[in-house]
């Protein structure tokens, strides 16, 4: 595992979530660091993907702070920008029933993650000059090197329907690269995926952190994948964070081995 005295990349502060009367996060503090792969791990329901929400503009956190720190390195506050705009900065997330355009081949999917990188404006795509017509070879060229990263180049002009499970959980993987994040959010990435699958996946992600740069928050239920992947663990229980650290220290807290007792059956 490497050793990250390096700088935040994404800090969450004292964050909380109201639904109504229900408090679904209770003060969650929460960092990763440059290059980290960080694992936020918990029961079901323990408030893990209404965490993902907050920190990608589909909700906007009762109280607290989100402030990330993108390649440019400056602070910026998250909370209530639109998640467009979140994507923008470089925070790209997969979600854990897929969502690729089923009707779209691997590359067009990728070639639409592209699409919040590249300058043409509307305009320019119907005029199609010169410049256009070379930023959409371009955008083209970037998304078949990405399939190439991911291992789908074969299956290029594939609908993503057709795909098998494994397949369409690397494309969305390959599609959320293709905006250039700093910070890759994945949610249950091996869910629904056999051994071997997930030892490809567990596999992919450690190349993609370091050819890529990039740093890995990810939201995972397969305990072995967790352990082995992750530099640092969050455990979450009831929407509060009950134990920090690295695999070897959470998995001997005696508060995370209570939590998941009766939980396997879930795991």
């Amino acid at each position: 595992m490497m050793e990250h005295t390096s700088k935040a990349v994404l800090s969450v502060r004292n964050m909380s979530m109201n639904f109504g009367g229900l408090r679904a996060l209770s003060e969650v503090d929460i960092e990763v660091r440059q290059g980290e792969v960080v694992a936020l791990i918990g029961p079901n329901g323990a408030g893990k993907t209404t965490f993902f929400n907050c920190i990608t503009g589909i909700y906007t956190p009762t109280e607290g702070q989100v402030l990330a720190y993108p390649r440019d390195g400056k602070e910026k506050r998250i909370n209530g920008m639109r998640t467009n705009h979140v994507c923008e900065l470089g925070m790209a997330r997969t979600f854990q029933n897929i969502r690729l355009f089923p009707s779209m081949t691997a590359l067009e999917n990728v070639m639409i993650g592209r699409h919040c990188r590249t300058k043409t404006g509307i305009l320019g795509a119907v005029l199609r000059g010169a410049k256009t017509r070379r930023e959409e070879q371009e955008v083209v060229d970037k998304s078949y090197q990405l399939l190439k990263k991911v291992g789908l180049e074969k299956v290029a002009n594939e609908y993503s329907r057709n795909l098998p499970y494994g397949a369409q959980r690397r494309l969305e993987i390959a599609r959320a690269l293709a905006t250039e994040p700093f910070l890759l959010l994945l949610d249950e990435p091996a869910a629904g995926m056999n051994p071997q699958e997930t030892l490809e996946l567990k596999e992919m992600v450690t190349r993609i952190r370091e050819e890529f740069q990039v740093s890995v928050l990810l939201i995972e239920h397969d305990m072995k994948m967790v352990m082995s992947l992750s530099d640092r663990i969050y455990v979450m229980e009831y929407g509060r964070v009950i134990s920090t650290g690295t695999p070897v220290e959470v998995s001997a807290d005696p508060q995370v081995i209570r939590a998941y007792l009766g939980e396997e059956s879930d795991a």
